[in-house]
């Protein structure tokens, strides 16, 4: 693991608590309730189609909310993280609400040696992973061998373009960050995390990479995957750009004005060819 991965393992490792005592996370709310489900899953459902007795791995599976929910759905779920605070939070859950899930500690690169190759039927990669991620081609190359001649990825992502805005240029839609991947990441030191939380991180120092939505295509045809669906979206499940969003009561945030001006998340989905 390369020197940037393991300081935001630290991250991460320090964020997954927080997380799961949040209510933004929802973790009481799946306690509580057993038909609820996390508000990215349920942005989906129509998109997903009947995944129950379907074999699914959630890869950067966090603190499994949105495993949960897919095996609420009726899929037999595993999940992947490399955070073991983060999966210490996501068993927990798990056993609290009485779902049967395996959650497997791994760099997101060696999922493939770690998790049965070719035994599952679909993928999934929730909302704000694959920024976290130095090489789009080996991710594609880890989702095509743990796929099913026949099975399906199902992603939904921050968009690239918006990935690229500055989100503290109040003054407008200001392009300052790379768009296409890049060796170098892009460094930030922030004691914050995106949950209210009066806790401060020490480990504050991440590394993150963009990927083109063409790059991530391409990485996905070079691995035999072929694509099924691709939708773009006006709003996703955070305030992107403070100050300048509204939210719905769904949780998606959209730009307050001229929603039009730019793409803030999309859904992919991509079949693994025979």
């Amino acid at each position: 693991m390369s020197d940037y991965l393991r300081q935001n393992k630290a991250n991460w490792d320090q964020r997954a608590p927080l997380h799961a005592a949040s209510r933004g996370y929802g973790a009481e709310a799946f306690v509580s309730d057993p038909a609820y489900l996390s508000d990215v899953v349920r942005f989906d459902l129509p998109r997903l189609g009947g995944i129950a007795g379907l074999r699914g791995v959630h890869l950067q599976c966090h603190i499994g909310t949105d495993t949960l929910s897919l095996a609420r759905l009726g899929a037999r779920m595993s999940g992947l993280d490399f955070s073991p605070a983060s999966l210490e939070q996501a068993r927990l859950l798990a056993q609290r609400c009485g779902a049967e899930i395996s959650y497997v500690e791994s760099d997101l690169y060696a999922a493939d040696q770690v998790l049965p190759a070719g035994a599952f039927d679909f993928v999934y990669t929730g909302i704000g992973a694959l920024i976290w991620l130095p090489r789009i081609d080996d991710w594609a190359r880890v989702v095509a061998a743990l796929l099913k001649p026949g099975g399906r990825l199902f992603i939904r992502e921050g968009h690239p373009m918006l990935l690229a805005v500055n989100e503290a240029r109040e003054d407008g839609l200001v392009i300052e960050y790379p768009y296409f991947e890049c060796a170098e990441p892009v460094a930030w030191d922030d004691d914050r995390t995106y949950v209210d939380t009066d806790t401060p991180l020490t480990a504050t120092r991440t590394y993150e990479w963009n990927h083109g939505l063409g790059e991530i295509v391409s990485a996905l045809f070079r691995h035999g995957l072929q694509l099924s669906a691709l939708e773009e979206h006006d709003s996703l499940p955070w305030e992107a750009l403070p100050g300048r969003m509204v939210v719905d009561g769904a949780g998606e945030w959209r730009l307050a004005k001229d929603r039009w001006r730019l793409p803030l998340s999309y859904t992919l989905q991509a079949v693994k060819r025979a």
